[in-house]
């Protein structure tokens, strides 16, 4: 059941989720707008791609963050302990991709955002640690494979899926679909960077870069 109390914390998720970490810290601290530089989001990638990994690592903290509190503002809900563990997680479920969308289209800053795979990772550790730690270290291996940060991401997000459902053997059809929802953003967010690496043209992650770097959105 859709209360305003419900409709109010969806509300503050996408509020939370839009707090822009990496142009905050940017702006704040190296009086910069990283979406000016590299590949123009406003993500913990571009981040530490433009300003090195000083300011990096805090926005990737706290772009994670953002999505693991607003999954956690299901234990504000009045009657929290009395919901069913299905309608529980479903709350869960639609705060943490509120503030993914606000990662994707921050009311602060103009509607321009990152990717929400930082954001998108604090909501699957609040969802389900496990098949977060999965993805990770799906991602990691690609990473540190390709160099690519897109590729490790969308190999990461289609792992996830896989992990819940066959791994897992999840019964939680919430949480099923929402698995097979995470590939499909990440494909749909990663669109220019698919192009790229098609084209052999993606940029191999090279940390530490200065914001004379052209972009290359």
């Amino acid at each position: 059941m859709i209360t305003t109390e419900i409709i109010l914390f969806v509300l503050g998720a996408y509020l939370t989720g839009a707090f822009p970490s990496a142009v905050w810290v940017g702006k704040t601290f190296y009086k910069i707008d990283v979406r000016e530089y590299g590949s123009g989001n406003a993500g913990a990638t571009n981040t530490f791609r433009v300003l090195g990994k000083v300011a990096g690592i805090p926005v990737l903290f706290m772009d994670i963050f953002k999505g693991w509190l607003a999954v956690n503002y299901a234990l504000l809900i009045s009657n929290s302990s009395e919901l069913s563990p299905e309608l529980f997680f479903e709350n869960q479920l639609a705060f943490g991709i509120a503030a993914v969308i606000g990662h994707l289209f921050p009311v602060y800053t103009g509607f321009r955002g990152g990717k929400g795979i930082a954001t998108m990772m604090g909501l699957l550790i609040g969802l389900n640690p496990l098949a977060a730690l999965f993805s990770f270290l799906v991602f990691v291996v690609v990473f540190l494979v390709s160099k690519y940060v897109s590729l490790g991401s969308i190999v990461a997000s289609m792992a996830f899926p896989v992990f819940v459902m066959f791994v897992l053997n999840s019964d939680n059809s919430s949480l099923n679909l929402f698995a097979i929802f995470v590939p499909i953003l990440s494909l749909i967010t990663h669109q220019k960077n698919i192009e790229r690496l098609i084209r052999g043209e993606e940029t191999k992650v090279i940390f530490g870069k200065n914001k004379n770097n052209e972009k290359d959105s």
